[in-house]
């Protein structure tokens, strides 16, 4: 691995603290405006996420979480349910985001991510059903995949944070063409972090190992910077991307891709815009009149 992509590229459990499996935040060096923590409880167990300054989204990956959160200014506590999925590859959770006001006590059992962003601004905590969740199949072909949109601009008033999951089957390519957000161009590109945690699964049917299950990401430098990720990536990888062009995000076959991304950057306005790698951008017309794949949407 070369020196680049051991700073940006991280494989399971290299960034434990604090009894998180992973953790990326602003003690991440030259990370600062977007932060994740991963973790797996069992019954019994629980996580504290006290620091205010930072709103955040739990986003159950599999299993059903209880969040014990305080609201700013108050000292009652309220409790909200994530009845959760059993596995990422079963269509959409149910999330929580939480005020950057707010502090939370995480229980149950399973596994859960959380996205943070620093910010001052305080936005009302909000639970989104997963029946509330835009689900969006996004291009065509062997690029079809499935995106759960419940952090994005049109679907969550956030103050930074945008988030969102994707699902890759087998065989199919995703974050493609390659495209950047790494300079704030009015209108047609925002300068934006991003993190890229990823899990892999067999097919459904499949006798495979799940812990054989992989798929391919790479990430390769712009003028805002030198970069370069070419990774077999499993369950519990994190992929940072400060800079750069990044993609494809590669199912291999047998396997199906699971990401979720986490975005976040210094901009006064939120939002998502990028700008195709001019190599490739013509890619993404060649896919006009193909049909979706018929194996979306996954659902439970």
């Amino acid at each position: 691995m070369s020196a680049t992509e051991e700073r940006w590229f991280h494989r399971r459990g290299e960034l434990a603290r604090e009894g998180w499996e992973s953790v990326v935040d602003a003690a991440t060096p030259g990370w600062e405006h977007t932060g994740l923590r991963v973790a797996a409880l069992g019954p019994g167990d629980e996580l504290a996420l006290e620091e205010r300054g930072i709103e955040r989204i739990i986003v159950p990956l599999w299993g059903s979480f209880t969040v014990t959160h305080t609201e700013p200014g108050g000292t009652a506590e309220t409790s909200t349910t994530l009845a959760g999925r059993p596995s990422v590859f079963e269509g959409p959770t149910d999330v929580l985001y939480l005020s950057s006001g707010s502090t939370a006590v995480l229980t149950g059992v399973g596994r859960v991510a959380v996205a943070t962003a620093p910010t001052p601004d305080v936005r009302p905590t909000r639970h989104i059903p997963a029946a509330q969740t835009p689900v969006e199949l996004r291009g065509a072909g062997s690029s079809s995949r499935q995106v759960h949109n419940f952090g994005t601009p049109g679907a969550l008033d956030a103050a930074k944070l945008i988030v969102c999951e994707v699902i890759t089957p087998s065989q199919n390519w995703s974050s493609y063409p390659p495209h950047k957000h790494d300079e704030d161009v009015p209108g047609h590109e925002a300068r934006l972090e991003e993190i890229y945690y990823f899990e892999t699964a067999p097919v459904r049917g499949s006798s495979a190992a799940t812990d054989t299950a992989f798929g391919m990401f790479s990430t390769y430098s712009s003028p805002a910077g030198d970069i370069d990720i070419n990774a077999m990536v499993r369950s519990g990888d994190i992929a940072l991307v400060p800079f750069g062009y990044h993609g494809p995000a590669v199912a291999a076959p047998g396997y199906d891709m699971y990401y979720l991304n986490v975005m976040a950057g210094p901009g006064v306005e939120r939002q998502w815009l990028i700008s195709d790698d001019p190599a490739h951008a013509w890619v993404r017309d060649s896919l006009a009149g193909q049909a979706v794949d018929e194996r979306l949407p996954y659902t439970s």
